[in-house]
């Protein structure tokens, strides 16, 4: 039976979830203080800030464009001993879910399934630099969308407040 078989019948359409296609949309490392900093023990110990946000963009066909932006910084004291910035995007198949299931699936199991990918170039990149292996720690991408949710809820005018 087809989808619009199906949904004259009074049925819902099929759900379908799948990933079409992972890439890398865009990729940068820099380290400003090489060579010297590879002499130093502080080269060995730095601090790691991790930024992370998603971009989604809807496509035709129920496709889905979701890219996760991860930036790495590498630091001691005031000084950047690098930098690594991905945009791990991925093609997606989301069709047949109501719209909260939808952005759920677009907000925590796209961005999911993409980090390990980015996690392992991001790895690469950082060896090939001349640096210590740096092994990014599982991101729980459930957590982070019910906090950005409840951030918008929070922001949210309340019913009755005129706009």
């Amino acid at each position: 039976m087809s989808d619009e078989t199906e949904a004259a019948a009074g049925e819902a359409p099929a759900q379908q979830f799948s990933i079409k296609k992972l890439y890398v949309k865009d990729l940068s490392f820099e380290s400003p203080k090489t060579p010297e900093v590879f002499g130093g023990k502080a080269a060995r110990n730095p601090n790691i800030n991790l930024q992370i946000n998603t971009e989604t963009r809807p496509g035709n066909d129920d496709m889905f464009e979701v890219v996760l932006n991860i930036t790495v910084t590498a630091t001691v004291e005031d000084s950047t001993l690098y930098l690594v910035e991905i945009k791990q995007a991925g093609l997606f198949l989301i069709k047949g879910f109501d719209q909260s299931v939808r952005d759920n699936l677009l907000g925590s199991h796209c961005p999911s399934a993409l980090f390990p990918f980015a996690r392992e170039v991001i790895a690469g990149m950082v060896a090939k630099g001349g640096f210590p292996q740096l092994i990014l720690e599982p991101i729980n991408f459930d957590a982070l969308y019910a906090q950005h949710l409840s951030k918008i809820k929070q922001n949210a005018p309340a019913p009755d407040t005129p706009q």
